[in-house]
């Protein structure tokens, strides 16, 4: 009844500061699966959606003030879907990795979006691990592995010297966590879309796959903000 009474105030047009502290209520709760049971509903879903910028196409991140509420939906969202098979279900109904590929094109370029970007990716590994439907559909249909190794690219900030190589810059400072964080996470998820994938089939398909080759080794090269976090992304 708390998680339903939170998402009927969520549904509302109420204040960003109410948004932000129903969310951080509702992303607790989440990590319970036995409460997610009745609360696990395409409506709920679309709420959620809604908040975290996933429902329209057209509308740009250009209020600053709401990012706090978006990246809490998000997080909320990777603990419903981590935690409930319907959830997971009802994702490829909403058509959820689309949206999500969607969001992250609206982050390109744009400052203060590390965190969307962030959370946006950690869902899209999520659905590429629990959902196999969602996997097959972000390589095949959602240029998945464009979108990833691009998220990957901004993240890992690589310049190009030639086609297929990366500049080598030793000078250069450590990855911010942030930025480390964005990088750990599309790595993750491209490990998924990328799982199946021996067989390259088209021309396209081997430039694509080039093109992630050499960012990788760039990764390699790349050092986070702690050993630990180096060691992770590596």
């Amino acid at each position: 009844k708390l998680c339903e009474g939170i998402l009927n105030i969520l549904e509302k047009d109420t204040k960003t500061s109410c948004q932000v502290a129903c969310l951080e209520a509702l992303r607790i709760l989440s990590r319970d699966k036995k409460v997610l049971v009745p609360v696990t509903t395409k409506r709920n879903m679309k709420i959620l959606m809604k908040l975290a910028k996933l429902d329209t196409v057209e509308d740009p991140l250009e209020r600053v003030s709401e990012f706090p509420v978006i990246v809490e939906a998000l997080k909320c969202l990777c603990n419903i879907i981590f935690n409930s098979s319907v959830a997971q279900k009802l994702s490829l109904e909403l058509n959820l990795a689309a949206m999500l590929c969607n969001l992250l094109q609206k982050c390109k370029d744009r400052q203060l979006v590390d965190d969307i970007k962030c959370f946006d990716l950690r869902l899209l590994f999520l659905l590429s691990l629990l959902h196999t439907d969602i996997r097959a559909q972000l390589r095949q249909e959602l240029q998945g592995v464009q979108v990833l190794t691009q998220a990957l690219e901004s993240a890992l900030s690589v310049r190009w010297t030639e086609e297929y190589k990366a500049a080598e810059d030793r000078d250069r400072p450590p990855l911010s966590l942030q930025e480390t964080d964005c990088a750990i996470e599309a790595l993750k998820a491209l490990f998924n879309v990328t799982l199946d994938s021996w067989n390259v089939h088209s021309e396209n398909e081997s430039h694509q796959f080039r093109y992630m080759a050499a960012i990788l080794r760039h990764c390699l090269l790349t050092t986070g903000p702690t050993e630990e976090k180096t060691e992770e992304l590596h």
